[in-house]
């Protein structure tokens, strides 16, 4: 069984640009003020998803491990 990640979007930093929708579209949507939204916060770990995370501009998607916390994206430092 692969890993489960929990995805989280900061609003407070999501710029609009839609990347994350345009790499990732089962899994993002932008709701009428263009933020993002994760489609569901848990998930199975995906190339995809990971994609989106990277093609942010403003790193504005947090991936953690489901049910650990440890970071996935963006990554720890240190």
């Amino acid at each position: 069984m692969g890993d489960r990640w929990h995805v989280d979007v900061d609003r407070g930093v999501c710029i609009g640009s839609g990347m994350c929708a345009a790499t990732a579209p089962d899994h993002f949507r932008l709701d009428t003020a263009r933020q993002s939204h994760p489609s569901t916060p848990e998930t199975d770990a995906t190339d995809p998803v990971l994609a989106a995370a990277e093609s942010c501009p403003v790193e504005a998607i947090i991936i953690t491990l489901a049910g650990g916390g440890k970071a996935v994206f963006p990554p720890e430092e240190g």
